[in-house]
C-alpha cells in the first residue's frame, strides 16, 4: 500500500504545478521550486529506516547535486527558447547539459572528496 501512496502523492504534486502554472507562472514556479520532493523523499525514508545517518546523506547529496540541476534552468528559458528553438529541442538539449553537469559536479566532489 505504500508503494501506491508514493505514487499518488507523486503525481498530485505534478499535476497541482502544472494546473497551477496555467493559472499563474509565478505561483506555479513558486510551488514547484519548494523542495517538496526532496521533503517526501526524506520523510518516505526516515518512515523506511528510521537512519537518521542515512537522511542526512540523502540531504547532503541533494544540496550538492542540486547545484548542476540549475543549469537546466539557466540555459532553457535564457538562451535556447529566446533563440527560437522549438521546445523539445531546447528541452532536450537542456537535460544533456545538466547531465553533463551532474557528471561534472560528481567529478569534482570526488577529487575533494565529498560524498553527495
Amino acid at each position: 500500500m505504500q508503494p501506491l501512496i508514493k505514487i499518488l502523492l507523486s503525481a498530485l504534486i505534478i499535476f497541482a504545478v502544472s494546473e497551477i502554472a496555467k493559472r499563474s507562472s509565478v505561483l506555479g514556479a513558486i510551488v514547484a521550486s519548494l523542495p517538496i520532493v526532496s521533503i517526501l523523499a526524506m520523510i518516505w525514508l526516515w518512515r523506511d529506516t528510521h537512519d537518521a545517518v542515512r537522511v542526512a546523506r540523502l540531504s547532503s547529496g541533494i544540496l550538492w547535486l542540486v547545484l548542476p540541476s540549475l543549469v537546466l534552468f539557466a540555459l532553457l528559458p535564457p538562451l535556447l527558447l529566446r533563440w527560437q528553438l522549438a521546445f523539445p529541442t531546447a528541452l532536450l538539449v537542456a537535460c544533456a547539459a545538466t547531465v553533463v553537469a551532474y557528471f561534472l559536479m560528481l567529478a569534482v566532489l570526488n577529487w575533494f572528496r565529498i560524498q553527495p
